[in-house]
């Protein structure tokens, strides 16, 4: 008998910071997408205490639809704390898959069933931008520079074959995050999505990578910052040295 798939719930985590104009769409937009896939699925909208009012319009939308919740934290504390947040939640309620995306509509839920597939032979797979089949649109010279080059620094530093290592769009088998000691988890930003994907490898995990179309945001301001692009640099070398990426400490 051929195994039921998906293994139980999935859980779609979304962090916000003043994503007001994205966030209902993007609610139907997944809905729509895992109606058939997915079912039994549930969108956990992670918001930092948006000014612009995000997290009381995904109350309102919480309140009228159980296939979403929301978790507030007090202050902005970095991608990689909500995700970290998200993910605790999502383990402790039962989801038997997690998948990270954005808010702003660049990683596109039409993506979801297919990673969703892939996580049948891969307990991690990846929206990548950067094998066979995957594309940016909307992104300068600079920008498509910048991205590429911080993947090829990443996957040559660590030694390993994943073309998109900064990638966010990510579909993890709960196996995975309980296995990577979440807790010890200390970057943000590029250098997070950069931190779990070498883990998951070191741990043993099978990790693929699934072609996507990344498109630059529609709406609101991108998060991309000085900060965030030096972090990623700094930390890449240190999880090499670090003894099976486990500790960054």
């Amino acid at each position: 008998m051929e195994q039921t798939w998906p293994p139980g719930p999935v859980w779609i985590v979304v962090p916000t910071y003043n994503e007001r104009p994205n966030i209902e769409p993007l609610v139907e937009a997944v809905h729509s997408a895992l109606e058939a896939a997915a079912p039994d699925h549930l969108m956990l909208v992670v918001d930092d205490h948006s000014p612009d009012g995000t997290g009381e319009v995904a109350d309102r939308i919480a309140e009228a639809d159980a296939r979403v919740r929301v978790l507030h934290r007090p202050e902005k504390c970095g991608l990689g704390r909500a995700y970290l947040a998200g993910f605790r939640l999502a383990l402790d309620e039962g989801a038997a898959l997690v998948i990270e995306m954005d808010a702003d509509f660049s990683h596109d839920p039409a993506y979801l069933p297919e990673m969703i597939e892939a996580a049948r032979s891969a307990d991690l797979v990846l929206g990548s931008r950067y094998v066979p089949g995957g594309q940016v649109h909307n992104w300068g010279k600079v920008r498509r520079l910048v991205s590429r080059g911080g993947c090829l620094y990443a996957s040559t530093v660590l030694d390993v074959d994943v073309r998109d290592l900064t990638g966010g769009f990510k579909c993890f088998r709960r196996e995975v995050l309980e296995t990577l000691d979440l807790a010890t988890v200390r970057s943000e930003g590029y250098a997070f999505q950069v931190e779990l994907t070498y883990r998951a490898l070191q741990a043993g995990f099978r990790v693929a990578e699934v072609p996507i179309t990344f498109t630059e945001r529609r709406r609101g301001k991108s998060k991309m910052s000085r900060r965030i692009m030096l972090e990623a640099i700094s930390m890449v070398p240190r999880l090499r040295l670090s003894r099976r990426g486990q500790s960054l400490d």
